[in-house]
């Protein structure tokens, strides 16, 4: 059997105080690297501790998962910043997780913009290139998950990053490649058996496939289980047990990075 390479990740720690998102621990058995959200739309230092805690010890490669500064929103708002305020707080927040998995003998090794941010910066590229520019500026090494065939995509390439291409198992996508917006009643992907059938035929196909059935072609490193969704323990373990019988290897971000 040929043995491919691919990440499975998932966005977490995204409770804040006594609240909590989703099943980070559960999730954390299962993918091989978390995006974790650092302030801006969720997440607060001791979440962040327990979420890199938890990470490290599955051997689950860490990411910071920056955002618009807009918990009650939960950073799916636009926001009208200008490129200095964008620049600030991406490295305000991946500063903030990198002094907080320091704390549990940890680092960040990719990033992860969220939500409305991410959705923007797959379209704009000066937004593109701010969440960049912001990266190189605090660490050079670092990864950039970015979504496939999209703006953040080229825009890392550029500015000399380590980029990998991800795909969403949970959610449809728009002929153009951009995801079909959460108003609308199609927007998610719902199950486990529909998420993997999602997955498998874009990997198999090497592209991005559309509601309308358009293909985009393009490279795939990761595959992500939003955190937030009901579903995500379930659809997360489904697709990595067959995943695994299918033929890959589900690896950490930085092996996939590497190609080594």
């Amino acid at each position: 059997m040929h043995t491919k390479r691919v990440n499975l990740n998932a966005d977490l720690g995204e409770g804040y105080g006594p609240w909590r998102m989703g099943d980070d621990a559960a999730m954390l058995d299962i993918v091989s690297s978390a995006n974790i959200a650092c302030g801006g739309h969720a997440g607060d230092p001791y979440v962040m501790r327990r979420t890199v805690r938890l990470a490290h010890e599955r051997g689950v490669s860490i990411g910071a998962h920056p955002s618009y500064p807009d918990m009650q929103g939960f950073g799916r708002r636009a926001m009208a910043l200008s490129t200095a305020e964008l620049e600030s707080q991406i490295a305000f927040q991946i500063g903030a997780l990198a002094g907080i998995a320091a704390l549990e003998a940890e680092r960040v090794t990719h990033v992860k913009p969220h939500g409305a941010l991410n959705n923007l910066a797959c379209i704009d590229r000066g937004v593109a290139d701010t969440i960049c520019r912001a990266m190189r500026a605090i660490d050079d090494s670092l990864i950039l998950l970015a979504p496939a065939a999209s703006q953040l995509v080229l825009a890392g390439r550029a500015a000399g990053l380590a980029v990998v291409e991800e795909i969403f198992a949970d959610r449809a996508y728009l002929p153009d490649g951009q995801l079909v917006p959460r108003s609308r009643p199609d927007a998610m992907i719902h199950g486990p058996s529909a998420c993997l059938a999602h997955v498998l035929a874009m990997l198999e196909a090497g592209a991005l496939i559309a509601v309308d059935g358009t293909r985009i072609a393009t490279p795939i490193g990761s595959i992500c289980v939003h955190g937030d969704n009901p579903e995500a323990v379930g659809v997360a373990h489904h697709l990595r047990t067959e995943l695994t019988l299918a033929g890959h290897d589900v690896l950490p971000l930085t092996e996939i990075a590497s190609g080594g």
